[in-house]
């Protein structure tokens, strides 16, 4: 079992940088898979970014790929994601989740493969 919750959203100017963190209650966090996705209203949860279990391996949709980076400090038990040159069409909320079995690289990026998620933090990115 997996708790987590996120932090560090909140409103910023386009082209503005943010910290997102995920905190992560359990023993076992070192073996779980890590996710960020986002939610705008209306839409639905879109694949960020994701890291595998030791943080040897990182994965990041097309439209985030240079701006964004997927970390994770395992003795903290919490994955990071930073996020520069934010865009307006970025503001959502996101949403950190773990996963704790095996999974092809296809699958990061599915939310299906994903047992644990966070209530989200707003991310708000003004014109």
């Amino acid at each position: 079992q997996v708790q987590l919750v996120e932090s560090g959203g909140g409103l910023v100017q386009a082209g503005g940088s943010l910290r997102l963190s995920c905190a992560a209650s359990g023993r076992t966090f070192s073996s779980y898979a890590m996710g960020w996705f986002r939610q705008a209203p209306g839409k639905e949860r879109d694949f960020v970014a994701a890291i595998t279990w030791s943080g040897g391996g990182t994965y990041y949709a097309d439209s985030v790929k240079g701006r964004f980076t997927i970390s994770r400090d395992n003795a903290k038990n919490t994955v990071y994601l930073r996020m520069n040159n934010l865009k307006p069409e970025e503001t959502a909320v996101y949403y950190c989740a773990a996963a704790g079995y095996p999974m092809g690289s296809a699958s990061y990026s599915d939310t299906r493969s994903y047992d644990y998620w966070g209530p989200g933090t707003q991310v708000t990115v003004s014109s």
